[in-house]
């Protein structure tokens, strides 16, 4: 024991001459932490006040985090009678997790700093069991006076890096951090045995995943002549056909539109039209290993190399014949492009471009996606677009139910000389019985007539496929119904959030001329609206009380816009969370002083801001 204290005295003196003079003239430095000093002191790291830098863009469920929790839950169980702490980074020294086995050393190290989000990089906070680490590529146990902050003297810490068993590269390191006084060399050789375990499991979770993507794509390939192309995690595949059919920008566009194939409800079936103007048709299979969905392959047809995009129909059929005209002429595809000329986004362009032909077609009409997603404003604004001097009506399910169809109809609404309609039927899969017999007859009359009205109804069900089984009231009247077009979530159209926003404030800013601020549009855009456009509409009718003249910012949206908490919150962490958004916007976005306003640590501001999904822009 008089041997560790004379020895890391001996450091402790290195240290300081390092700090006063430029080097120390010594034996008793270890080379890596001599070489580490050396770095640290390039970089411009103070040893009395540099600290952690913050980060929350960090992949908190991929395959590091999934094959180290059962590593660091039983590292844990089993030195649970000892003061430690497990600490997980990624490959840029940044703190995934923390695991530890007694409560005072998490308060001291919240001190610190050395908590989830916290970048522990050799070039911020200099010597470390972490940043010393990815830098040397090399297991180590730093102790004490072989920090190079001050304020990281008292703990020792023994880390190891991960590597991929394939690539070899370095995933992240996994480190074990006590106060000196409590360290042993054992620490050591305990990391590198759990680094070493956990590399095991990257390995067979990586064998699992990719072999099953592989194999699937093999299977497609060998008995299919077109492009196939096989998407998963950070795997692309695509066979000498997707190659030469596809430039790079067509192959991206394809993979991203394969995911959200991949996670979207009913088969993953798709038409799309490229930026070159290839419309082609992409048949998926989504490959499943255990419960979760790995990837997906995709067979990649072109159906033509300029030509507009057909309806895309979800389980029901366009009869020939069936579809009628509105009451002016059929609009030729460059007139249906110019209506949707101002939507940015793959989906919206191809939901828009399908409601389009049908309208114009007249074909009765079924749209479904999530609710508040603008299915029935979009409709009335297309049909306008259209048919400049027709009109919209539209029908509540609620009202339809307690009132009935024949009590809200005007008398002359099916009479001649009456101006083009469109009839709108909200949530019609919410109808009762009763008004479902009204309707029926109303469908009936409807395509009795010569130069039928418009009919379009829109179901607000995430899987129109289950709900089949289930709503027998209004799958009854499907029959009378032509072509279905799906309007993607407001969270997969996020390149038309712009446009959105600019609508929705021309309606509700009255005559004030309302704009956002970057910052505020930065916000918006990372926001996954799970509302749609409902909720977007409420959070910019917030923002406009708040500021009633100028442009938006940042701060005058809702809390809850800020970030995206990771589960439901009480109603206490809800008022907490609103709390620490107010202090930050106070503090013009400095964590350091929100915290001291709020009376808290900085690290546990940053644990809380992760915690509750608050994202700090600037302005």
């Amino acid at each position: 024991m008089y041997r560790v204290a004379e020895r890391r005295s001996r450091i402790a003196a290195a240290r300081a001459d390092f700090l006063r003079f430029g080097h120390a003239e010594t034996q008793s430095v270890p080379g890596l932490v001599a070489a580490s000093w050396q770095r640290s002191f390039l970089a411009g790291v103070d040893a009395v006040s540099s600290q952690a830098v913050f980060h929350s863009d960090l992949d908190l469920t991929g395959r590091l985090m999934r094959c180290s929790e059962p590593v660091i839950a039983r590292l844990s169980d089993e030195m649970a009678q000892m003061p430690l702490s497990i600490v997980l980074t990624d490959y840029k020294a940044r703190i995934l997790s923390r695991s530890e086995t007694d409560k005072t050393i998490g308060t001291l190290l919240d001190e610190v700093s050395l908590a989830p989000g916290f970048n522990y990089a050799e070039t911020n906070v200099g010597t470390n069991g972490i940043g010393t680490v990815l830098e040397s590529g090399q297991s180590l146990y730093i102790v004490g006076p072989e920090h190079f902050l001050e304020h990281l003297q008292p703990f020792a810490c023994a880390g190891s890096p991960i590597r991929d068993p394939l690539t070899g590269r370095v995933e992240g390191v996994l480190d074990i951090s006590c106060l000196s006084e409590d360290a042993s060399p054992l620490m050591h050789s305990l990391v590198q045995s759990a680094a070493r375990e956990i590399e095991r499991n990257l390995l067979i979770d990586r064998s699992q995943r990719q072999q099953a993507l592989f194999d699937a794509y093999v299977r497609v390939d060998s008995r299919t002549r077109g492009a196939v192309m096989a998407i998963g995690g950070t795997v692309v595949m695509g066979n000498t056909v997707a190659q030469s059919q596809f430039s790079p920008d067509e192959q991206w566009t394809i993979h991203q539109h394969a995911r959200y194939l991949m996670i979207s409800p009913g088969q993953p079936v798709d038409a799309i039209e490229l930026s070159s103007g290839k419309i082609v048709q992409i048949r998926g299979k989504r490959v499943v290993v255990g419960s979760d969905i790995v990837g997906i392959v995709v067979v990649v047809e072109i159906k033509s190399e300029r030509a507009r995009l057909p309806v895309r129909e979800s389980g029901l059929t366009l009869s020939p014949g069936r579809g009628r005209r509105v009451h002016e002429p059929e609009r030729s595809s460059a007139a249906a492009a110019a209506i949707v000329h101002d939507v940015s986004s793959l989906l919206g362009k191809r939901a828009s471009s399908s409601l389009v032909t049908a309208l114009t077609a007249g074909a009765a009409l079924l749209v479904w996606g999530e609710a508040g997603g603008g299915k029935v404003s979009l409709l009335a604004e297309l049909y306008r677009q259209i048919v400049p001097l027709g009109r919209s009506v539209v029908f509540g399910a609620e009202a339809l139910n307690e009132n009935g169809l024949q009590s809200l109809l005007e008398n002359d609404l099916l009479s001649v000389g009456v101006p083009p309609t469109l009839y709108i039927f909200r949530n019609f899969d919410r109808l009762s019985t009763a008004v479902t017999e009204e309707v029926e007859a109303f469908l009936v009359a409807r395509e009795t007539r010569a130069d039928p009205a418009g009919i379009a109804v829109t179901v607000s069900q995430p899987d129109l496929q289950a709900d089949l089984a289930v709503n027998r009231a209004y799958t009854s009247l499907l029959h009378h119904f032509e072509t279905s077009v799906t309007v993607a979530p407001l969270r997969h159209r996020i390149d038309d959030l712009p446009d959105i926003v600019t609508q929705v404030l021309s309606r509700r800013a009255g005559l004030r001329p309302a704009t956002v601020s970057a910052g505020a549009m930065r916000v918006i855009s990372r926001y996954p609206w799970p509302g749609n456009i409902r909720q977007l509409e409420e959070a910019l009718d917030i923002a406009l009380l708040t500021r009633p003249v100028g442009a938006i910012q940042a701060e005058d949206l809702p809390a809850y816009c800020h970030g995206v908490a990771p589960r439901l919150l009480t109603a206490l962490e809800a008022g907490e969370r609103d709390l620490i958004v107010g202090a930050l916007h106070k503090a013009e976005g400095n964590r350091m002083r929100a915290a001291e306003s709020l009376g808290i640590a900085r690290s546990s501001l940053y644990r809380k801001l992760k915690s509750f999904g608050i994202t700090v822009t600037d302005s």
